[in-house]
């Protein structure tokens, strides 16, 4: 590390707005940021409902919270008085605040605006997305040809003396003890067993974001009805996710399951995936909020991969698609028909998941 690059107490702010999972990668980049250079007084402008997992970070110095929901409603209705309205209200929020220097790692056209409100002199822009973003920087990271998201977040150091070698892996979150206790205590109502090796507690998340990330619910149930009764399944996930979830279990038949989607908060999730052995996933949000408490994954890959988006740290595991057309990084299927997802056998995660929980009928193959 070049400490010349970054002056003593320096004034950092850190714009990154959301989503869920970006965000949790971006509190590696602040991790190592204050790690090397415990002076600097960091700030971080998010937007709900990302924000709610920066709340008590140790490396955040102090959070602002600006919901960009109504400005991308705004947006989309093309309402020019209530655009103004929310960067009025984002300008206002920035206002009270100095920085020497603003970090945008996301790579937005918004972000980037929101970025030059803060009259940061120095604007540190990454090579990520091409909306313009780069007219509203003072200068630019370098671009890299790594594709993992968490080191391409990282360039955004690099102008500042903290390079790729100085970099070390891992998210930041910190689970509150009310979320630790509401999590024991929801689990202990359902009666669910935890931290008992001869009872492990597997966690199901069924839906990510994108349509075509989704495995079919019906291919979760029939991947978890073969599973022996000693392991305890429980679906976690958002209101929405309920019809999905009850899908699956149809799927399931007679094999018992308990959901608790819409029964948490993310912090409370959080709290929830500190109990479990396993959490079987697509590539989304609960995915990152598992690596940061520690607890082992299983994800299913197909429009995206895991050299560009999964965990770098340690404990977790990939299945991705036998399917020829995969990792596109789209959000739509171009061909419409989600094959790379619907290529994943059941069977092979049924096994995978056998072997992860080191149960004796995945052991004796």
């Amino acid at each position: 590390m070049n400490e010349s690059k970054l002056p003593k107490n320096a004034r950092i702010l850190v714009v990154r707005l959301s989503a869920i999972g970006d965000v949790l990668h971006s509190t590696a980049v602040v991790h190592n940021l204050k790690r090397l250079c415990p002076s600097c007084h960091i700030t971080w402008l998010v937007s709900p409902p990302a924000s709610l997992l920066l709340e008590g970070n140790p490396d955040i110095d102090r959070l602002l919270v600006w919901d960009r929901r109504p400005f991308d409603e705004a947006a989309r209705h093309l309402d020019l008085h209530k655009l103004r309205q929310a960067l009025k209200e984002a300008r206002q929020i920035l206002a009270p605040w100095q920085f020497d220097i603003a970090l945008d790692i996301q790579g937005l056209f918004l972000s980037g605006l929101l970025t030059h409100m803060s009259h940061a002199p120095r604007r540190i822009g990454i090579h990520e997305r091409h909306e313009g973003n780069f007219l509203f920087m003072s200068e630019m990271a370098p671009n890299i040809p790594d594709r993992h998201k968490i080191r391409r977040y990282m360039t955004a150091l690099y102008p500042l003396g903290i390079e790729a070698g100085d970099f070390e892996p891992g998210l930041v979150l910190r689970v509150p003890a009310s979320a630790e206790d509401f999590a024991q205590e929801l689990l202990a109502r359902y009666g669910i067993a935890v931290h008992e090796p001869s009872r492990p507690l597997l966690l199901v998340n069924v839906r990510t974001t994108w349509p075509d990330k989704n495995w079919p619910p019906a291919s979760f149930g029939e991947a978890l009805k073969e599973l022996p009764d000693d392991i305890q399944i429980v679906f976690t996930g958002a209101p929405a996710d309920i019809p999905y979830i009850q899908e699956a279990q149809q799927a399931m038949g007679a094999h018992h399951s308990l959901s608790l989607a819409g029964k948490t908060n993310l912090k409370q999730l959080a709290g929830v995936f500190q109990n479990a052995d396993l959490l079987l996933t697509g590539d989304t949000g609960p995915l990152y909020i598992a690596e940061a408490v520690g607890l082992p994954t299983l994800s299913l890959w197909g429009p995206t991969h895991p050299d560009i988006y999964g965990p770098l740290t340690k404990g977790h595991h990939f299945i991705l698609t036998p399917n020829d057309c995969h990792s596109c990084c789209k959000t739509k299927c171009r061909h419409k028909t989600n094959a790379c997802m619907n290529a994943i056998k059941p069977s092979v995660v049924r096994d995978a998941l056998l072997k992860l929980l080191h149960h004796p009928a995945g052991l004796a193959d």
